[in-house]
C-alpha cells in the first residue's frame, strides 16, 4: 500500500485531496452496481417483471453513455471541479427521487437520470489522473482507483440485496444521496490548480482514426466485461443460492479486481500494455468458460472472480490508452471512451435481457465467451498498430 499511496501523491490531483478522489470512485461504483444484486426483490416488491427490472440497469447504462461527450465538454471547457460538483448535486437529487416510486416508468426515469449524473465521475477521475500523472505513475494511479472502485462494487454486490430483503429497496438507492453530501462538503475548497487548459480545445483530436478506433474497442468491452456483471447474482439465485450468499459469492468480482490490481502494479513495469491486454483477455476469457461448462455456484463465483482480475488488468490498460490517444482534448477524448463503453454494456444488457428472462444464463455466459475471443484479438492489434506508429 505503500507504494501504491507514493504513486498517488507524486503528482498533484487538480487541488482535489487524494482521499477524497477515490473515495468518488468508490461512490460511483457502488451506486451503479447496486441494483443488480436487488434486482429479483425489486421486481417481486414493485411488481414489475424480472425484465423490467433489468430494464433499469440498462437505462442506467444508457443514459450513463449519453451524457459522456456532454460532460467531457463541460470538463475541458469550464474545469474538472465544477463537473464533480455539478454531477454529485444531480446524483443526489436522482437519488433521492429514486425513493419516492415503485411504478416502473418513474422510476425508470429516476434511475435514467442517476446514470446521467454518476457518468460523469469515474472518467471525470480518470482525465484528472491523465492530467497529472505519466508512464507507471499513471499505470500504478489508475490501479490504485480500480482498487477503490472494486470496493464499492464489492459494497454493493455484498450489501444491497441483503438490505432490499430484510429492510427495503429504496434504502439501497438512498444510501448514495448521503455519500455525495459528504463528498461534497469535502469539495468544497477544492481547485483545478491549473492541471488542464482552459479555453479553446482541440476537438478534432478526440475524433482521429486511433480515438476511433479506441471507442470501438469499448463499445465490445462494454458488452463482454460490463454488460455481464448484472447476471451474476440473479444467475446464484436461480441456482438455488439465497440471496444474502448469493451476493457474497458474486463479491468474488471485487476481489478478482483487487488482486488484479495488486498483480497489475508488479506486471506494469515488466510487461507492454499490449501483453498486459492479451493477459487480461485470457483471464476473462477463463472467467467465462467456467460459466458456460457449469452454471452452478462454483462456476459462477470462479467467472466473478476472474472476470474482476481481468477488469484490473485488461480495462485498465484499455482506460490507460483512452488516456493517451488524444492528449489535446483528454476529458473529450476519456469521456466519449466511457460513452462507448456503457453503451456497449447498455445494448449488451438489453440484448440478453429476455434470456435472463427465461432463465437461460448459460447461453449468456456462453455469448461472453464467444465476444471475449473477437475482443482480444482486436484490442491487442490494435494497440500494437497503434504503438508501432505512434513511435515511427
Amino acid at each position: 500500500m505503500t507504494a501504491a499511496k507514493e504513486s498517488l501523491t507524486a503528482q498533484p490531483t487538480g487541488g482535489i485531496p487524494d482521499r477524497v478522489l477515490m473515495s468518488i470512485g468508490f461512490l460511483s461504483f457502488f451506486d451503479r452496481f447496486a441494483t443488480p444484486p436487488m434486482l429479483v426483490v425489486l421486481a417481486a416488491r414493485t411488481g414489475m417483471t424480472l425484465a423490467e427490472a433489468v430494464g433499469l440497469v440498462a437505462a442506467y447504462s444508457l443514459l450513463y453513455a449519453l451524457g459522456q461527450p456532454v460532460w467531457g465538454f463541460i470538463s475541458d471547457r469550464f474545469g474538472r471541479v465544477a463537473v464533480l460538483r455539478t454531477a454529485l448535486v444531480g446524483l443526489a437529487v436522482a437519488a433521492v427521487a429514486s425513493t419516492l416510486f415503485s411504478a416502473h416508468a418513474p422510476l425508470l426515469v429516476a434511475r435514467s437520470a442517476a446514470g446521467l449524473m454518476a457518468g460523469c465521475l469515474y472518467p471525470t477521475l480518470l482525465t484528472i489522473i491523465g492530467d497529472t500523472r505519466t508512464g507507471v505513475a499513471k499505470a500504478r494511479g489508475l490501479s490504485e482507483l480500480q482498487v477503490y472502485s472494486a470496493l464499492g462494487t464489492t459494497g454493493a454486490t455484498l450489501a444491497a440485496g441483503s438490505i432490499a430483503a430484510f429492510t427495503d429497496w429504496r434504502v439501497v438507492f438512498g444510501l448514495p444521496a448521503l455519500g455525495c453530501l459528504a463528498l461534497l462538503a469535502l469539495l468544497r475548497r477544492a481547485h483545478d490548480g491549473g492541471t488542464h487548459r482552459r479555453g479553446p480545445v482541440d476537438f478534432r483530436a478526440a475524433f482521429s482514426g486511433a480515438a476511433l478506433g479506441v471507442y470501438g474497442v469499448a463499445v465490445l468491452e462494454g458488452a463482454v466485461l460490463m454488460g455481464v456483471l448484472t447476471y451474476f447474482v440473479p444467475a446464484l439465485q436461480h441456482a438455488g443460492v439465497p440471496i444474502a450468499l448469493a451476493g457474497v459469492l458474486a463479491a468474488g468480482y471485487g476481489v478478482g479486481v483487487i488482486a488484479g490490481a495488486r498483480l497489475m502494479r508488479r506486471l506494469v513495469g515488466h510487461l507492454s500494455r499490449t501483453r498486459l491486454m492479451g493477459l487480461g483477455g485470457a483471464v476473462l476469457l477463463a472467467g467465462y468458460a467456467a460459466s458456460s461448462i457449469a452454471q452452478n455456484p462454483v462456476g459462477i463465483t470462479a467467472t466473478a472472480l476472474l472476470v474482476g482480475a481481468s477488469n484490473a488488468i485488461l480495462h485498465s490498460s484499455l482506460q490507460g490508452w483512452a488516456t493517451e490517444v488524444a492528449p489535446a482534448a483528454r476529458a473529450t477524448a476519456v469521456a466519449l471512451f466511457a460513452c462507448a463503453l456503457f453503451l456497449g454494456s447498455s445494448v449488451g444488457t438489453f440484448l440478453t435481457a429476455p434470456l435472463a428472462g427465461a432463465g437461460q444464463y448459460g447461453a449468456i455466459f456462453l455469448l461472453g465467451l464467444g465476444a471475449t475471443a473477437v475482443l482480444i484479438a482486436v484490442v491487442t492489434a490494435g494497440h500494437a498498430a497503434w504503438q508501432r506508429r505512434r513511435t515511427q
